[in-house]
């Protein structure tokens, strides 16, 4: 008969668990958070830890979804509990803002602005013992894509030793986001009560968060989602100069297409050809560029939301429907699967642009209606809208797109009517 070492983090040796509805999890002990207040100390920092949890003033932990792994890691053994991060030399390598939006409670509610910036912001805070983690970090990066070396192949890029290197890498600066939702916020966004939101989010989420419906005194919440990053090309302080041409696209993940170039959709094609287009934005014009500054945000929102594996059995329905993957029951065959067309629910992207200062996106690549309505009803100026050229479109991403079109989407052509949709069709799953 096998027997099974003990396992120190598991231990029954080890204190009773505490129920995080219980009143010594935070904010009693805790910092204080008035979140858009203009003056980080006043507003107080995010405290997510799960060492000291009197410190703690948020619902949640960090990391969004890796925080799973977190507990895995130490429920095996491989990672200390209450292991407090070494920040030496983790500061961001560009300085970014503060602009008035990070003080305005109905501009910033998914995300914290000073979460770049706790190691010099909050460090009386962290000497006197709290562990405050970043939850936005800030970098430097060269990335390499064949679509930019065709591009230069064929001459619609140059090198310029600046923006594109001799080797055909672009420089950017990279910059990850974790979401940090300001409850009452987020509800006023979704035009819900506040009340609402949090049994949603309690009920749909299997119970995981208690405090969502026992701690109303709790505002901020950790979830465990995907989170952004963004990629700059050229000054990330001139996307804050509307008088500086920028252009961006907000890209929402799809792995099969991004990563492994699925021809179902049009999103590789889409994303690399707007990473084309930020970097000859960014480009000085004497190199045949814009002499401005580009941006792509990528959102962690796989398969509009739903989840591959909810993407995946849509792809089947729509292959196997009588009558064949066809344009115009696109739209239908999601419902029938997920019961909801996109759970994307662009209420609340808006906010990293408004992080970075953006204050008008001169060329927006992109035809989505509602990233345009999302953007442009935050206060952000959007110039000229740049469509996916038709040579990039796969043959079989054409259903997806005649159905967008025909529904809203941008387009500087002809709106396919129903009879249209009908003859546009996918090809099996052979």
């Amino acid at each position: 008969m096998s027997t099974v070492t003990p396992n120190p983090a598991t231990s029954p040796s080890r204190p009773h668990i505490r129920l995080t509805s219980h009143p010594g999890q935070g904010p009693a002990g805790a910092p204080p958070l008035r979140w858009g207040d203009p003056d980080p100390l006043a507003r107080g920092p995010v405290v997510g830890t799960t060492a000291n949890r009197s410190q703690r003033n948020v619902v949640g932990t960090h990391s969004g979804s890796y925080g799973v792994y977190r507990a895995l890691a130490v429920a095996a053994g491989n990672l200390t509990r209450g292991h407090r991060a070494d920040l030496t030399n983790t500061a961001p390598t560009d300085l970014i803002g503060p602009y008035p939006a990070w003080g305005d409670a109905k501009k910033m509610v998914s995300i914290d602005p000073w979460g770049a910036s706790v190691q010099s912001v909050y460090a009386d805070h962290l000497a006197q013992g709290y562990d405050i983690r970043p939850t936005i970090a800030v970098t430097k990066a060269h990335i390499h894509l064949p679509e930019i070396k065709q591009a230069i192949a064929f001459q619609r890029l140059a090198i310029d030793g600046k923006i594109l290197l001799d080797d055909a890498s672009a420089t950017v600066t990279k910059i990850a986001v974790e979401p940090v939702w300001w409850l009452p916020g987020v509800a006023a966004r979704f035009k819900v009560s506040e009340a609402e939101l949090r049994r949603a989010l309690f009920e749909e989420t299997g119970g995981m968060y208690p405090e969502l419906v026992t701690r109303s005194d709790i505002e901020v919440f950790l979830p465990p989602i995907g989170g952004q990053t963004l990629y700059v090309f050229g000054d990330v302080r001139a996307l804050a100069d509307p008088s500086i041409t920028l252009t961006a696209r907000v890209h929402d993940e799809c792995n099969g297409s991004d990563v492994f170039g699925s021809d179902i959709c049009t999103c590789r094609p889409y994303l690399t050809h707007a990473i084309e287009e930020c970097i000859a934005g960014a480009q000085a014009v004497d190199a045949g560029g814009r002499g401005g500054v580009g941006l792509i945000a990528y959102s962690r929102k796989e398969g509009r939301a739903l989840g591959e594996v909810t993407k995946f059995l849509v792809y089947n329905a729509r292959k196997r429907q009588e009558g064949g993957d066809r344009a115009d029951k696109y739209f239908l065959r999601t419902e029938c699967v997920a019961g909801v067309q996109d759970m994307r629910f662009q209420e609340l992207m808006p906010d990293v642009l408004h992080w970075l200062g953006i204050q008008k996106i001169h060329r927006l690549v992109s035809m989505s209606n509602d990233k345009y309505d999302a953007i442009t009803g935050s206060g952000i100026e959007v110039g000229e809208r740049v469509k996916i050229p038709d040579a990039l479109i796969p043959a079989d991403a054409k259903v997806e797109m005649e159905a967008k079109v025909a529904a809203g989407y941008f387009t500087d052509g002809l709106v396919p009517t129903k009879a249209d949709l009908a003859r546009v069709q996918g090809r099996g799953l052979e």
